[in-house]
């Protein structure tokens, strides 16, 4: 079985142990990151390194960054989203553990007046290579942080964000796009009528009241989503001190 997750750690750096506490404690084969602020030199590749884990990172400085931490080799690291033209570092994939294995950090695309186009051509690129990945007999995984509320109970209260990027109407149609060439949502697929929750504000109360969102998603092409055993969403990481406004979202794969 491999154990592979998603977690924007909202700076690596200043949540580092409890990300890898949180590793070691579930036993995680493949984790992608997302919103690692900091450049590849300022990344604690030996702290990973000491925990097991193979590191390949697109960083930036202060702003977004990704980076995969692997149990296993990583090779064929492509950095950045093929096909597109970004100097922001959203996207990096890996061939490990058998797998092809994407790790994206979509724009948020807030204020939607000025940068949503901004998401919507990100989103346009990122289903254009998806295509090329839906078909073979390669596993392809890709998961991240799509900042895209797919349904009206992925969000405690949807009332807020009806005019917000994360549920306006052009984002869920590209989001539906791209499962509609052929991918499986792993955590719908194994809990179709669940409610859980990836992100939840740093306001007071809200991990206790369980008011989130869930934002974050792992998607599986027919050849990986014929391997998909369990998927899940660890909101116990959240109860810590000093960590991420995220939790991880996990699936296991034969």
């Amino acid at each position: 079985m491999v154990k592979i997750a998603t977690y924007n750690v909202n700076s690596i750096n200043a949540h580092l142990e409890v990300v890898l506490d949180w590793l070691a404690a579930a036993d995680i084969d493949v984790l992608l990151m997302q919103e690692i602020k900091c450049e590849w030199g300022a990344f604690p590749t030996m702290m990973f390194k000491q925990a097991g884990y193979n590191c390949a990172v697109l960083g930036q400085k202060s702003y977004n960054g990704v980076a995969i931490a692997s149990k296993f080799k990583l090779d064929n690291v492509v950095s950045g989203l093929p096909g597109l033209a970004d100097d922001q570092a959203r996207f990096i994939q890996a061939d490990t553990c058998g797998l092809t294995i994407a790790n994206v950090y979509v724009p948020n695309g807030n204020p939607v007046e000025t940068k949503l186009d901004y998401k919507l051509e990100y989103m346009k690129a990122l289903n254009k290579y998806a295509a090329s990945k839906v078909n073979g007999s390669a596993a392809f995984v890709l998961g991240g942080d799509f900042n895209v509320i797919i349904e009206d109970r992925d969000a405690y209260d949807i009332a807020q964000y009806r005019t917000n990027a994360l549920a306006h109407p052009s984002v869920r149609a590209a989001f539906r796009q791209c499962c509609n060439l052929g991918f499986t949502n792993a955590f719908r697929a194994v809990h179709p009528d669940a409610v859980a929750y990836t992100w939840y504000s740093y306001s007071r109360g809200q991990v206790m009241a369980d008011h989130g969102l869930l934002i974050d998603h792992i998607l599986l092409n027919p050849s990986a989503a014929d391997r998909l055993r369990d998927a899940g969403v660890d909101k116990s990481v959240r109860m810590k001190s000093n960590t991420s406004d995220h939790v991880p979202l996990i699936c296991e794969l034969a």
